[in-house]
């Protein structure tokens, strides 16, 4: 069973910037894709950023041209810097594995923008 763990959530005043990172138990490339997803409390998780095992990205409107995805396959890391925050971008953070037959989430990381 792979592990995800992510960290770099905490408090940041907005226009701020932080920089997630979600360390895989075992080789990133395996997966398909990997992604960032959040999800606030009573709302459904939601997309904010996917990279598949060729390289291409994906974000959710509300966060193009602020945030981008990376990874370092060495590292076994897949990161999400984050800049000019907004207070609406406070949630958990959740990392994800997934191929076909096999969807990972890691425990998740707060952020915080305070206005």
């Amino acid at each position: 069973q792979v592990q995800l763990v992510e960290s770099g959530g905490g408090l940041v005043q907005a226009g701020g910037s932080l920089r997630l990172s979600c360390a895989a138990s075992s080789s990133i490339f395996s997966f398909a894709r990997m992604g960032w997803y959040r999800q606030a409390p009573g709302k459904q998780r939601e997309l904010v950023a996917t990279i598949t095992s060729g390289g291409n990205t994906n974000y959710a409107d509300s966060v193009k041209g602020r945030f981008t995805i990376s990874r370092d396959i060495a590292k076994n890391t897949v990161y999400l810097q984050m800049n000019s925050l907004k207070p609406e971008d406070t949630v958990v953070y959740y990392c994800n594995a997934w191929r076909v037959g096999y969807n990972v989430w890691g425990q998740g990381t707060q952020v915080t923008v305070s206005s």
